[in-house]
């Protein structure tokens, strides 16, 4: 592993280590998200991973700089998956945004003094991406008049500016569809009350309304056409990283049920010496391995005709594990898996929000079976055997 990304994953494992485990409850209780903690992993090289260096940012690939929402996710999910969100905007951003938005944005999001986020789904649609409402006129200025509302906008409120997917015409499909940055302080911008989330409640979630929003076309990421394209594959690096993080959250709940059953003693011995429980937790390491190397794989065939199949596969797999090693490493705890301070109850829930975002694993099946369905077009025929079937 090159020099530079062993350095940039030890950050992230000390900014989870000494920023983000200690002060989570607090930033739940709070109700806030932690700028301060924000800023400290801008100071830190971790909000600008795969943004050029001339522009601030690291410079990494995205097989690289996914690994660091594992090694954020040993902290907490939910804020390995927020900033997953700014670092894909900032990709876009300093990768396809206009030389004029590079000038304004550029070295403020890859050093995270500036915060940005992705929004796509409606509330009437989730995975459904084309089943959007949000238009935008083009002006005869050249700048652009936004209507519309989005769902599940992550930092919403907090972020300074939302990478927006719109359409420009009322014709059904995607050909009309566009992405652009629309700036927090832009009038006619504004958010509905946030989402009652128990266990991530630092992380602002909510709806986001556009009305008259006018921005101007410097702000264009994605032209006309290209929209839905650029989306998708935004959504398979967020996918990817939510993979990601959930290997960090399986090594937290293994380390807390080791750290727990190695000292718990039990019918003359310690909870670790038992067999039953040795299998438990030797089950949720190989599938922690497993997604290990799942989601590496995954991350170095996005960009590739493959990277789509890969990171439905790596959404599905992942989480799923993640849920099950949250629910088996509580039950070894057993009675103290429920109680606060073991943080057992806040990584279950976290899994469970993470099996859901950016695509549920039902829709990663989806894409996995209409694979298999054109794969099974190229295979021969079987014979069928002489008599069979027949009366």
């Amino acid at each position: 592993m090159p020099a530079k990304i062993e350095e940039i994953l030890e950050r992230a494992r000390q900014h989870a280590e000494t920023v983000i485990t200690p002060n989570v409850d607090a930033w739940n209780a709070a109700g806030v998200w932690p700028r301060e903690a924000s800023d400290k992993a801008g100071e830190q090289g971790l909000t600008g991973l795969y943004a050029p260096e001339e522009l601030g940012g690291q410079g990494l690939s995205l097989g690289d700089g996914i690994q660091v929402y594992e090694q954020l996710g040993l902290g907490d999910g939910a804020y390995a998956f927020a900033l997953s969100m700014h670092n894909i905007c900032t990709f876009a951003g300093c990768g396809y945004g206009t030389d004029a938005f590079k000038e304004q944005w550029a070295r403020d999001l890859t050093s995270g003094r500036k915060l940005a986020n992705f929004a796509l789904t409606e509330p009437q649609s989730g995975s459904d991406a084309t089943n959007m409402y949000s238009r935008a006129i083009i002006n005869d200025d050249g700048t652009w008049t936004i209507n519309g509302s989005k769902a599940w906008v992550s930092l919403a409120g907090e972020a300074d500016i939302y990478f927006t997917v719109v359409k420009t015409s009322d014709e059904p499909g995607h050909e009309d569809m566009a992405m652009i940055a629309i700036p927090a302080d832009t009038p006619g911008l504004s958010f509905g009350p946030k989402y009652d989330t128990p266990s991530y409640r630092f992380l602002p979630l909510s709806e986001m309304y556009m009305k008259d929003v006018v921005v101007s076309d410097d702000n264009i990421i994605l032209p006309i056409g290209q929209g839905l394209q650029g989306s998708l594959m935004a959504i398979d690096i967020a996918r990817v990283s939510i993979a990601s993080g959930c290997c960090g959250l399986m090594q937290a709940a293994l380390d807390t049920a080791l750290s727990y059953s190695k000292n718990r003693k039990m019918f003359g011995g310690k909870n670790l010496d038992l067999d039953g429980i040795q299998w438990m937790l030797g089950e949720v390491a190989t599938e922690l391995e497993a997604s290990r190397l799942l989601y590496k794989a995954a991350a170095n065939a996005l960009g590739t005709p493959e990277g789509p199949l890969m990171a439905a596969h790596a959404k599905r797999f992942v989480p799923d594990a993640a849920v099950k090693a949250a629910n088996t490493c509580t039950q070894v705890l057993g009675g103290m898996g429920l109680l606060k301070p073991y943080g057992m109850d806040r990584l279950s829930r976290l899994s469970q929000m993470l099996r859901i975002v950016d695509g549920t694993t039902e829709i990663s099946r989806v894409v996995i079976g209409r694979s298999l369905m054109k794969r099974a077009k190229t295979l021969p025929d079987l014979p069928v055997p002489k008599g069979f079937g027949e009366e």
